[in-house]
């Protein structure tokens, strides 16, 4: 259960950095950072919908972002709530 767990922590993560590059990639109105990722709409790796494939992107991702927070926080809370196994040292009656 530990390694999933971790696993989980490791894939969020990577989510994290997904999410922030891809909104830091979208182009602004005063154009940003997007702009130094190469010149107009019309030279994009999309076309010129590539402003909607960025934000559709962005949606689906910040959805799943949100979906795996409640997730691993339940799960954390669970993991913190259940007890640690402890090895107990039991006499042996009658000898």
């Amino acid at each position: 259960m530990g390694f999933l767990y971790i696993l989980a922590v490791i894939l969020f993560l990577c989510l994290c950095l997904v999410l922030a590059v891809v909104v830091l990639i979208q182009e602004s109105k005063t154009t940003g950072l997007g702009a130094s990722f190469g010149g107009d709409a019309g030279s994009s790796l999309f076309g010129v919908s590539t402003p909607q494939v960025l934000k559709t992107f962005t949606a689906w991702l910040a959805g799943i972002f949100m979906l795996s927070c409640v997730l691993l926080s339940f799960w954390t809370s669970v993991r913190g709530r259940s007890p640690v196994p402890t090895v107990v040292e039991t006499e042996e009656v009658g000898s």
